[in-house]
């Protein structure tokens, strides 16, 4: 609980951390089983509704904590802590109602509606924009997906890829083309409606729980009111997607989650070579101190952005570049705090029983969750460039 301690600020922060511990624990038992299989962890997510953690990001008047990106971020690590595939899955859906409370897209019906989808009827959500032709739709693609509207409707027709959740999905955001008209729409669809199928593709070596499988639409009718987005009458320039640090936090869990693992094995191996356990030897704590100071820098960095996001609104639309940062350090951060780790813990690491493996495998899916880090450097060199300061 240590590692939480500097960031938590009051009370109700942690009353949501300690609903965070007991899901985390409880999802750890089970998180190598669920990778095993590749399968969709159906009885964490069962958890998650009655405990009211699918709900969090819903604006209390609607039913939910309205919690903010700074606690969204925090209770998103430590979920990834327990099982990262049943975090990253969950930061998708509650990311979308934190996005239009920041963004106001949405009218005021339409978000109460959508609310009231999360809260009463506890329906899972996620945006199905990602294609195999237009890779990741951060990179600007437009969508091969064509939504042509009729006199009862619309008719949807496409292919979804690294579509996250898809078995347990109750309605996704489907990006289309309208009309063949170069806009682009978010409609709303029913995953269970007639002319939906879900192809088993996700077979990965890393977040293999998510079961981010293709989404198949052939010919969905939709009602009228089935687009809830649409570019060409969008209110304005939309904010940073600080949501999207959901990404980070949930890949510095796993970065937790191994640290953890290796200072405890540290502390507890003995081999008869050695006086005492490995904890006392100096290459063992420097390592150590490695992943602290990797864990420490990108940790400060995201929580500080994430705290000023909260308390700085009117700085909140100059604030993409240092938001793409976090995940960048983030991300590589982790990834250097699990290859530490596993230099701790050797060998033993490596066998299939061993949550070191599965950390080492998972950690690396962070480096290709958007934004990608070439995107990253050219969008800090760019407002560099923008903005050249007197010597």
């Amino acid at each position: 609980m240590h590692l939480y301690d500097p960031y938590v600020k009051n009370q109700r922060q942690r009353n949501l951390l300690e609903l965070a511990d007991d899901l985390a624990d409880t999802f750890s038992e089970n998180a190598n089983d669920i990778d095993e299989e590749g399968r969709f962890p159906f009885e964490n997510f069962k958890a998650m509704k009655e405990k009211g953690y699918t709900s969090l990001t819903v604006p209390e008047k609607f039913g939910g904590k309205g919690i903010d990106l700074y606690e969204f971020v925090m209770l998103q690590e430590r979920i990834a802590s327990g099982d990262a595939s049943t975090a990253l899955s969950v930061g998708w859906h509650l990311g979308i109602m934190l996005e239009m409370v920041d963004d106001q897209e949405w009218s005021d019906e339409l978000f109460e509606r959508m609310a009231n989808l999360v809260v009463n009827e506890q329906a899972l959500l996620n945006r199905a924009a990602t294609e195999p032709a237009s890779g990741s739709p951060t990179r600007g693609g437009m969508p091969e997906t064509k939504a042509i509207e009729h006199e009862n409707g619309w008719t949807i027709s496409g292919r979804k890829s690294f579509t996250s959740m898809a078995p347990a999905l109750d309605y996704a955001l489907v990006s289309a083309e309208i009309n063949d008209s170069g806009n682009k729409g978010f409609f709303l669809v029913n995953v269970k409606s007639d002319g939906i199928t879900i192809e088993e593709k996700w077979n990965t070596m890393s977040m293999r729980g998510t079961r981010s499988d293709d989404l198949v639409l052939t010919n969905v009718q939709l009602p009228n009111d089935a687009l809830i987005e649409d570019s060409l009458n969008s209110k304005g320039m939309k904010l940073p997607k600080a949501w999207l640090l959901h990404i980070p936090a949930c890949y510095l869990g796993v970065a937790i989650a191994a640290r953890n693992y290796a200072v405890k094995f540290a502390t507890v191996y003995s081999p008869n070579s050695l006086p005492g356990p490995i904890k006392d030897v100096a290459e063992v704590q420097r390592k150590i101190g490695e992943m602290e100071l990797e864990l420490l820098r990108a940790r400060e960095m995201m929580y500080s952005i994430a705290f000023r996001w909260v308390t700085e609104p009117e700085k909140r639309k100059n604030m993409g570049e240092e938001l793409a940062a976090v995940k960048h350090v983030a991300t590589n951060g982790a990834a250097n705090v699990v290859d530490l780790a596993m230099r701790i813990v050797g060998a033993r690491g490596l066998f299939n029983d061993n949550p070191m493996q599965r950390y080492y495998r998972d950690v690396r899916a962070g480096l290709h969750n958007p934004p990608m880090d070439d995107a990253v450097i050219s969008l800090l060199a760019k407002k560099a460039l923008e903005d050249p300061q007197e010597p």
